[in-house]
């Protein structure tokens, strides 16, 4: 009988040790994770993308999200295309919108420059989503152009109603728009007091 009591007892003591075990290990994983998520989704550049951000009203999480996407933080990365700095402005798209805002002093060797790279970044994101109004469709048009997204927003097979990107027909901007709203959705999460 006194046996019964010290096998049950035992037993007890060991479920709960596991218990405690199992507990610990899970915070440590989970505190590891989080950790792992805020390395790999930073706040650098914060004084020139909270600056631009708002300048262009955009969300500044969209822009470190295009950050992440495009460069992974990097000031001299380089695409297979040839973009160019933290938000991957191609040489074409930097004459565009070099001419917009008649900036005659600037050259292509600027994008290399994190403030001046955000700068264009933002004010073409800004002028993207005036234009297209939605994250999604602002996202693709910053990847594909915005003649392909108006070209598939004024089909029905991509978009019901004008403005909604349902599908998009090229698998590398959908990958894109995906990375992009998922970049976001975890900057948020991560850092968006107002929405915690």
């Amino acid at each position: 009988m006194v046996y019964k009591k010290q096998k049950k007892k035992r037993a007890g003591l060991i479920a709960a040790i596991i218990i405690v075990a199992a507990a610990i290990v899970g915070v440590g994983v989970y505190f590891g994770y989080r950790q792992y998520i805020i390395e790999t989704h930073p706040l650098k550049y914060q004084t020139y993308v909270e600056k631009y951000s708002a300048q262009n009203g955009i969300d500044k999480y969209l822009v470190y999200a295009v950050i992440k996407t495009e460069s992974g933080f990097k000031t001299d990365a380089v695409s297979n295309v040839g973009a160019r700095g933290l938000m991957q402005i191609m040489e074409e798209t930097f004459d565009w919108i070099k001419y917009k805002r008649d900036d005659n002093d600037a050259v292509y060797f600027d994008m290399y420059n994190a403030q001046k790279n955000i700068d264009y970044g933002c004010w073409l994101l800004g002028y993207l989503y005036e234009e297209f109004g939605t994250i999604e469709a602002t996202a693709a048009a910053y990847h594909a152009g915005r003649g392909t997204v108006n070209e598939w927003l004024s089909d029905r097979r991509y978009s019901s109603d004008g403005v909604h990107l349902e599908v998009i027909p090229m698998p590398d901007t959908a990958h894109y728009v995906d990375k992009i709203t998922n970049a976001l959705k975890t900057y948020k999460k991560l850092y968006d007091n107002d929405k915690n």
